[in-house]
Order: structure tokens, then C-alpha cells, then sequence
């Protein structure tokens, strides 16, 4: 049976309307409401926790004069900018964490460590189940033994010969050989020297972004995409061009389109198992796109970031391409341990100077005993063993979620591929999200994966943590409470 709300508490000594209020601060305050989110109407949400419409306008008032929220005429009320808190309300919440980034991105990036979100949130949250808005496998799918192994191994090793002491400043050199051989086995040959190692596939990027743009350059994105890397573009001053990503990959008249009028500098693209659609580049597509580069003079920042979960001889940008125009980032984060930030750049020859500068200056070298340890994972074999178990695991999670999804309403936007499923729903996530909130769940409702902020009915699932009956069930519920809501 599917529990009923239950943030709010009768036998609570302070009032309906105060907790209430406590109820949607925790969650604005954690990230989980974004700014220009859309708090229920009082009379919905009179409905949703059982109260008065009287003690809804009472929570309301106390956020309002806490600055956390706004009204509009007419609209509702709405949770405001960060940088609009009045001054009460950062007094308020001054003995609160504050957010690393901009709501909506902080509201994704919390949706990829579920753990911290119960930590703040005192909502009815069990943290021993997975999050089906999760961005990484399952606690109980990693290899705690690989990774001691592995360490081991690597701080055993004459620490003087290996570079471990100081570091090496274009990374360890044994696991530059080892990425060129692995590498190769994607189709993509480079020798060790185009190979610059750094902090996780999101460093990559970072460095790869800072050599290449200046403030005021156009890159050309994916819509829907990975929003932290849409972030960090937009605080470095570049214009960000949109192009539509759809169940059959990229809109290449619409990238072309864009390229013809803006000249972008480079296009920021997951070419495999892309976030959140899990579509994978085809070879058609592909040579296109990589025309319109050379036509329009734009470079290609390939990430291939779920590399692991991939099926063999999926084509990739730096393979067609040769690394001319491609800078390539991978991480192995994803298939190891999200604390494991190890990742690489593949790039042209001619550019590795100016990269190994951008990672010098910003952080200086990476770390050698974890490049050395997943060198051995490689060179061992003990990687590739772990990936095909959880690659196993994976199908076996995607096949059994596909059904329950299907079983309670759901459709998938794209077809079901790798980690994510792109799930169609029928109704605003954003105000799903909310509701499921209620019972629990977390989820990430595609708005979030948008350059621009926009409404969906779709949302990213997690399919190695969406196998849950209990999530489907509280997901049907509430998806047909919210086509009443609307019909009403």
C-alpha cells in the first residue's frame, strides 16, 4: 500500500501552519524547489497535507516574510532567486548550508548523492533504498575489494621511480599507456603524449572549456543535456546555442542552422549513452556533424562519460575524426566509485601544451597513487571483469524497471539504453517531484536537464535503482492525482 504524506504531525506541539512552512524551507533550502518553482494553490494544497486553507495561507505568509517565496498576482506564489533573499531571510537561514551552486543545478547535483538530500530534508526519506533520480549505480554494485586491491598495490609500488611523491604533471605515465590501449579498444589511437590525465571526466571538461573559450564565444550544447556543464559555461561568460537532442540523437538541420548563424567555437556533446535520452551517435550522424565542423570551424568536445556501459563499436567522434578537431574527455567514475575521480582528455597534438598549462594553474597535478591503482585495474584485467558483471547487472535492472514503468502508466521518450531511461510521464515533473517528495521519493524532473528554464513531463530514472514496486505504485498514484488536479 502506498503511504499516505506524512510531513506534517497532529501531536506535534508547534502549529499546522508552522510545520508546513518548515516543510517547503527544508526542501528550498536543500535545493529541492528551485528558484521560479511553483508552490501548490492553496486550496491543492489544503488537499495534499489534509489542512484548512487557512493554515496554508499561514505557511505561505511565513515564507513570504522569510523571502524565501514571492506571490504574483493571479499566478501563485513562487520560490524566489537566491541572490533576492531579503535580509530577514538570510538571517534566517544563516545557520543553513549553503548552496554550491545555483538552485537548479544544485537540485540535480543532489539527485546524484540522495544521502546528503535525507540528511537535510526531515521528510519521511528512507535512506537505505535507491533514489530513482540517482546519477551513479547502486552502493551494493561497487567493488570495495577492487578499489582496496588496487591501492594497495599501487602505494607497494618504489613510490621514488613511480612519480608518487611529487606527482607527474601530464599524469601518471603508466596509466597514460594504459588509457592509449584502452583507447584503441574504442577505435580511438593516440599515443600516450595526446593523453593528459585529471581530477573525473568533469575536470576534463573544466580544463578543456577554460583552453579553448573566452568569454563572450558561442558553444553549441545539447537540449536536453547535462546541466552542471551548462553552469559552468554560463559562468565563464560563453553564450550557450541549444540543439535539440531527440530519440533519434541530434537535430543536425538545427545544428547546422545555429552554426551558420552564430560561427560557435566549439560543440559540447555526450556522443554515447547521452544524458538524459541514452541515445548513442550513429555513424551517419556523425559524419555530418563532423563536416559542419570542419565547415564552420568549430572543434567537438566529446564526452564519453558512460564509455563503461556502452555496447562494443559504438562509433565515437575522435575515432572518425582522428583527434583533429575532437578533444576527447572519459572519466571512470561511473563504473567504479563516484569518489574515484580519475578521467583523461584525448587531444590533438597541437593543443596538449596549452591543456597541460589550464591543469597546471588550476589545481597542479593530479593524483598519482589513484591514476597508479586504476593503471593496474587496467593492465590487470580487474577492471574490465568488474564492468562486464555490472554491465550484466545492468541489462538484467534496465529490462525488469522497463516493465514496471510500462506496467504503471509510464512511456519512454527514447529507447531504453544504458544507466538512464528518458521517461515520458503525462505531467509537469517539476510539481511530481514535489508531490513524490511527499512519500519519499526523489526524482529528477526534466526541466532540470534544460539550458533554458522550461516545463516537462519528462524525467531522468535511474535503471539500476528504479526496481522499487513501492516507488511505481506511489508513482501511478500521484501522476493520476495531478491529471485530476489539472482536469479540475
Amino acid at each position: 500500500m502506498t503511504p499516505e504524506p506524512a510531513p506534517l504531525s497532529r501531536t506535534d506541539p508547534a502549529p499546522l501552519s508552522e510545520q508546513l512552512a518548515r516543510l517547503f524551507a527544508s526542501r528550498i533550502d536543500a535545493g529541492l524547489m528551485a528558484a521560479g518553482t511553483r508552490l501548490p494553490s492553496i486550496r491543492h494544497c489544503a488537499s495534499r497535507y489534509a489542512v484548512s486553507p487557512h493554515t496554508v495561507v499561514a505557511a505561505y505568509d511565513q515564507l513570504l516574510a522569510q523571502g524565501l517565496i514571492r506571490s504574483e498576482r493571479n499566478r501563485g506564489f513562487f520560490v524566489r532567486e537566491r541572490n533576492a533573499l531579503t535580509p530577514a531571510a538570510s538571517a534566517a537561514t544563516a545557520d543553513r548550508t549553503p548552496l554550491a551552486f545555483p538552485n537548479d543545478i544544485g537540485s540535480l547535483i543532489r539527485t546524484m548523492f540522495p544521502a546528503g538530500v535525507r540528511n537535510q530534508v526531515k521528510d519521511s526519506m528512507d535512506a537505505s533504498r535507491p533514489s530513482p533520480a540517482s546519477g551513479v549505480l547502486p552502493a551494493s554494485w561497487l567493488d570495495e575489494g577492487l578499489l582496496i586491491k588496487a591501492l594497495r598495490r599501487a602505494v607497494a609500488q618504489d613510490n621514488s621511480s613511480s612519480g608518487a611523491l611529487y606527482g607527474t604533471a601530464q599524469g601518471d605515465p603508466l596509466l597514460r599507456d594504459m588509457l592509449a590501449l584502452h583507447l584503441e579498444s574504442l577505435g580511438i589511437t593516440t599515443p600516450s603524449a595526446q593523453i593528459i590525465t585529471t581530477s573525473g571526466a568533469t575536470h576534463a571538461l573544466d580544463v578543456v572549456a577554460r583552453t579553448l573559450l573566452s568569454p563572450g564565444d558561442a558553444v553549441l550544447v545539447d537540449s536536453p543535456g547535462w546541466s552542471v556543464e551548462f553552469a559552468r559555461l554560463t559562468r565563464m561568460g560563453v553564450r550557450l546555442l541549444p540543439v535539440p537532442r531527440g530519440p533519434q540523437g541530434v537535430d543536425v538541420a538545427a545544428l547546422e542552422q545555429l552554426a551558420a548563424t552564430h560561427r560557435p567555437k566549439a560543440y559540447t556533446t555526450v556522443s554515447v549513452l547521452h544524458n538524459p535520452t541514452g541515445h548513442s551517435l550513429n555513424l551517419t550522424q556523425a559524419h555530418h556533424v563532423l563536416q559542419l565542423a570542419q565547415q564552420y570551424d568549430f572543434f567537438i568536445v566529446e564526452d564519453d562519460t558512460y564509455a563503461a556501459f556502452a555496447p562494443a563499436h559504438s562509433p565515437r567522434y575522435a575515432a572518425l575524426d582522428g583527434l583533429k578537431r575532437t578533444f576527447y574527455v572519459t572519466g571512470f567514475a561511473k563504473i567504479i566509485a563516484p569518489g574515484w575521480r580519475v578521467g583523461c582528455i584525448a587531444a590533438p597534438a597541437d593543443w596538449i601544451p596549452e591543456l597541460l598549462d589550464t591543469k597546471l594553474i588550476a589545481g597542479l597535478n593530479t593524483v598519482t597513487p589513484t591514476e597508479r591503482a586504476l593503471s593496474l585495474c587496467l593492465q590487470h584485467g580487474w577492471l574490465r571483469r568488474h564492468t562486464e558483471a555490472v554491465t550484466s547487472r545492468l541489462d538484467a535492472a534496465r529490462s525488469r524497471t522497463v516493465q514496471l514503468a510500462l506496467r504503471h502508466g509510464a512511456s519512454f521518450a527514447a529507447p531504453p539504453a544504458g544507466l538512464f531511461g528518458w521517461v515520458e510521464t503525462g505531467v509537469d515533473t517539476e510539481q511530481l517531484a514535489q508531490r513524490l517528495l511527499d512519500h519519499g521519493w526523489l526524482i529528477a524532473p526534466g526541466h532540470l536537464f534544460y539550458p533554458e528554464r522550461c516545463s516537462s513531463t519528462r524525467m531522468r530514472l535511474n535503471f539500476a535503482a528504479g526496481q522499487d514496486m513501492a516507488f511505481w505504485r506511489a508513482y501511478q498514484r500521484e501522476v493520476r492525482l495531478s491529471k485530476a488536479t489539472a482536469g479540475g
